[in-house]
């Protein structure tokens, strides 16, 4: 898998086991809904720095971002 796409859809993962929509991530990571959805599509490559901020916003390590085993959990 794509090292975009792995990150993008562990941000997925994370944000809806918090409950939050890409809106309120977005107001609460600071990032824009439209980067957020770009993201989670895998169509953004983001720094180390954008990883960590992510991270940080959702309460979860970076690592969780880049862990393969996080994208063969189930997602709606």
């Amino acid at each position: 898998m794509d090292m975009r796409e792995l990150i993008g859809r562990n941000v997925r993962i994370c944000r809806l086991a918090k409950g939050l929509t890409q809106e309120q991530f977005a107001d609460l990571s600071g990032f824009s809904q439209q980067y957020i959805s770009s993201l989670e599509k895998g169509r953004r490559n983001p720094t180390i720095v954008t990883v960590f901020e992510l991270a940080n916003a959702l309460g979860v390590s970076h690592v969780d971002l880049v862990r393969p085993d996080l994208s063969s959990a189930s997602a709606p």
